[in-house]
């Protein structure tokens, strides 16, 4: 087992936590107990992670005399709003859940958002761990305290940054994870390469067969080393307002994608890959970037199995939803594009004529 700590500062005052990394900690309970102010627990997770590991964790918990509430909820991106984080509430309020109550996280990335949202806001704020059990929460969406819920005009627009107690990534659930849900995470480790660690770009290049038949030493070195890269940037940017940003290489125009296609078509990691080309494709017209550069990207997200163009859809409804994107200032959306690859950049100053016009040469028609 590695451990990460994520440094943070809240009303000036400094704070960290852990992120535990290893193959079969699930069980661990004892790494759970040290961070919980009662021995009453409620675990939120979803229909599809339940029947798999929620037991499990129950068991290793009750063993320590730690109590649990099991919460379960409807699995997709779908179910990424009000009526479940309500749901969440109803359980929380019912089984008479107290201020001390830590709730737990055991699912993927909407299981963790939602729960990380209703953490924050049940009785003005209760303490929360985050258990993920998909590649893409555990290299991403898990770290760095950003929880919410969709709304219908867009993704992730309702929520605040609240930062868990500890993170306890265990790989061995990845033996369970479908292989497009594996492919989608991989999307999220390759950003972090593309945004600032070319060295690790070129691991991934070296490494994307082992990581894709599942090596178990090979997976844990790609979320430690993505866990690594997103603790340094929250520690130096909690709440968004610099190099946090960076982290959303691909995000303005995948967020696009998972709202006009309808939530969960595309695959979170899905539309993020697609979107990550399309900037590439864009830092090339920019002039900030090689073909050479672009095509190396294009390469290594095909070789992980995942998409490189974005849906058809109007083009007007693209310019539309990318308007709606939490990078929006002063009536302009700013773009993350590539100077390099293992260097991003925000830029608000492209010419609409070349937006639209890579756009529209990167869409497909399935």
């Amino acid at each position: 087992m590695q451990t990460i700590s994520v440094d943070f500062t809240i009303s000036s005052e400094k704070r960290n936590y852990p992120i535990h990394i290893g193959h079969g900690i699930l069980g661990k309970a004892d790494l759970i107990l040290s961070c919980l102010p009662q021995k009453r627990v409620a675990i939120v997770s979803n229909t599809t992670v339940a029947p798999l590991y929620l037991e499990k964790l129950r068991l290793a918990l009750e063993k320590l005399g730690i109590v649990s509430v099991p919460i379960i909820i409807p699995d997709g991106e779908a179910h990424k709003n009000w009526e479940t984080l309500n749901f969440i509430f109803d359980a929380l309020l019912k089984n008479h859940c107290e201020r001390n109550t830590t709730i737990l996280a055991l699912g993927g990335g909407v299981v963790g958002d939602l729960t990380g949202f209703a953490a924050a806001t049940y009785l003005r704020g209760v303490p929360f761990i985050q258990i993920p059990t998909t590649l893409l929460a555990q290299v991403d969406s898990s770290v760095g305290g950003k929880t919410g819920i969709n709304h219908r005009l867009g993704k992730n627009m309702i929520g605040a940054f609240y930062q868990p107690r500890m993170v306890l990534a265990d790989s061995a659930t990845l033996n369970t994870l479908p292989d497009r849900e594996l492919r989608a995470g991989l999307a999220e480790i390759i950003k972090y390469g593309l945004i600032r660690d070319p060295a690790f770009f070129d691991w991934l290049e070296q490494n994307m067969r082992r990581l894709l038949a599942r090596d178990p030493i090979i997976l844990n070195e790609a979320i430690q080393r993505s866990c690594e890269n997103k603790a340094e940037i929250v520690a130096a940017d909690e709440r968004e307002n610099g190099i946090r940003a960076l982290l959303n290489l691909g995000h303005t125009f995948g967020h696009a994608i998972e709202n006009g296609m309808g939530y969960g078509v595309w695959l979170h990691g899905e539309a993020v890959a697609a979107g990550t080309v399309l900037a590439a494709e864009l830092s090339q017209r920019m002039k900030l970037i090689s073909e050479a550069d672009v095509q190396r990207i294009r390469k290594i997200f095909i070789l992980a199995g995942l998409p490189v163009a974005v849906p058809k859809m109007p083009l007007e409804k693209y310019l539309q939803l990318m308007m709606l994107d939490k990078k929006v200032d002063a009536g302009k959306t700013r773009f993350i594009l590539l100077n390099r690859i293992g260097e991003a950049v925000m830029r608000a100053d492209i010419p609409p004529a070349l937006l639209s016009k890579t756009i529209s040469a990167c869409m497909t028609d399935e």
